[in-house]
């Protein structure tokens, strides 16, 4: 890990660091939040999977997380959403390729080589941050758009990993949204059975999840027929899963929504991650 810079933040670090990925073949990076409590002791970690266009600096510098993250004893991460480079595919369209992973394990040629966002999220990453930061392994996950549909797919995949899930305004049946179909024939092919593996509402009837899901969704946003919200609260109510789909009036798809609503969400993982 190479430490790009640095800055005190509540009492605590906010720091950015590259690392050359082997899973991504490529330099990464991703922002890295310190509480002041891990100077004596080490911390549980949320993950904040941002959305689509964004980089690790977006959720970084505008969701304000820091604050509730410092008050309750939380490391953050931020990671990049796709690998990056200039011997990276990219595309013209700006919801496919860099800054477009959809954190999928990409398989379909030219995209596979670079794409494997999945890996990196649940492999390579956490093991790199557990070994070389004063961390105890013990995770949630959040994201935003995009990155909600990462952390839901990711926590649903991987219950032995992330103790706690929560999202705004998720990407939840990508499937069947136009913010799905396009980026999965590209990145996994023609055949809709693999699709499933990426998709919230399709993981959850066939997995569940083993405890409560939290979910933010403005009723303003500008792209609530892409999100589907209802698939999600939907399934919920169909499987009888603990977990709360919020509707907030007046919101939309920005950042002042997930800032209006972070320290709800930092003090709900912090409840189940042990750190209060």
């Amino acid at each position: 890990m190479e430490l790009v810079s640095q800055s005190q933040c509540f009492g605590g670090v906010q720091a950015v660091y590259s690392h050359s990925s082997e899973t991504c073949q490529c330099k990464m990076t991703f922002g890295l939040f310190l509480p002041p409590q891990a100077k004596d002791r080490k911390v549980p970690l949320l993950w904040f999977l941002a959305g689509l266009t964004c980089t690790h600096e977006n959720a970084m510098t505008k969701a304000g997380l820091q604050n509730y993250a410092a008050e309750h004893g939380l490391a953050l991460v931020f990671p990049d959403t796709s690998p990056r480079g200039d011997g990276v595919l990219d595309d013209e369209a700006y919801d496919l390729g860099q800054g477009a992973g959809f954190y999928v394990n990409a398989t379909r040629d030219p995209w596979g080589r670079h794409f494997r966002m999945y890996d990196y999220i649940v492999e390579e990453l956490p093991a790199l941050l557990v070994e070389a930061l004063p961390l105890n392994g013990v995770f949630g996950i959040t994201g935003h758009s995009m990155g909600g549909h990462g952390a839901l797919t990711i926590a649903f995949r991987n219950p032995d990993k992330f103790r706690s899930v929560s999202a705004f305004a998720p990407i939840v049946n990508p499937t069947r949204s136009d913010w799905g179909r396009k980026q999965f024939s590209a990145y996994l092919g023609d055949d809709e059975a693999v699709w499933g593996n990426y998709d919230a509402c399709l993981l959850l009837a066939e997995h569940g999840w083993k405890g409560e899901i939290l979910i933010d969704q403005g009723a303003d946003d500008q792209f609530l027929d892409l999100l589907r919200p209802e698939a999600i609260a939907g399934q919920i109510a169909g499987a009888r899963q603990p977990g709360i789909v919020r509707m907030q009036p007046g919101y939309d798809h920005s950042y002042y929504f997930i800032a209006s609503f972070g320290a709800d969400h930092v003090r709900w993982h912090a409840k189940r991650l042990n750190a209060l």
